[in-house]
């Protein structure tokens, strides 16, 4: 196991707290000094997106010192900044939301001293960019539907998400609307089409809040 993902699961297990969380303090302040800034994401897609994309990039985010770090749901921002954030191991922070968590994140990093009445131009200088209305949304829009389908034939899931426009509550939504909520039908098929989305994406209609971010980094 690589450094900066033993990092990045004592973290997780610092952040968790319980009986292991002292052990995994250590360990994760033993290797910080292999790491240059930590990017707080919301769960396992906005990181696949965000290193895929870095990739295509020419950038290679471990390599750079940079943990992207799933966070298991927005709620758990606030135990994050606390053990990465100036009371615990000071390192940079960066990182992702969607526009409907944006005041779990603004509400911590104010409570952990990273600014006070943060908008949303000055939650973007801290590093900490907001997804309009979530990762899906901004990758299907700048693919475009006929993109996303033609991802989805290239994964060989045409017939299941033809099986799902058919359904009663998806019928009158529109196109994009059905895309969005099949990718999240699955346990794992965010991830999967977080990284097909951005490997089909055209360089120059990156979404704004993953172009900024890895901008900062």
């Amino acid at each position: 196991m690589d450094e900066l993902r033993r990092f990045r699961l004592a973290l997780v297990a610092w952040a968790a707290g319980g009986a292991e969380a002292s052990a995994a303090a250590a360990v994760a302040r033993e290797l910080a000094g292999g790491v240059r800034t930590i990017v707080l994401v919301e769960g396992s897609s906005d990181q696949v997106a965000l290193e895929a994309l870095a990739t295509r990039y020419g950038r290679d985010l471990g390599a750079e010192g940079v943990a992207v770090v799933p966070l298991g749901g927005a709620t758990s921002i606030g135990r994050f900044l606390d053990v990465c954030g100036p009371l615990g191991l000071g390192l940079p922070l960066a990182g992702l939301c969607d526009i409907g968590e944006e005041r779990h994140f603004r509400r911590h990093l104010e409570r952990v001293g990273l600014g006070s009445g943060l908008a949303h131009a000055e939650l973007e200088t801290l590093g900490f960019h907001v997804c309009v209305a979530d990762l899906e949304d901004e990758l299907i829009r700048a693919v475009g539907a006929e993109g996303v389908r033609q991802v989805i034939e290239a994964q060989g899931e045409t017939r299941p998400f033809r099986t799902f426009q058919g359904q009663p509550a998806q019928r009158e939504r529109p196109v994009e609307h059905q895309l969005r909520r099949f990718m999240g039908t699955h346990s794992g098929r965010k991830a999967l089409y977080a990284q097909a989305l951005v490997a089909h994406l055209h360089l120059e209609r990156v979404p704004r809040p993953l172009e900024r971010l890895l901008t900062h980094v």
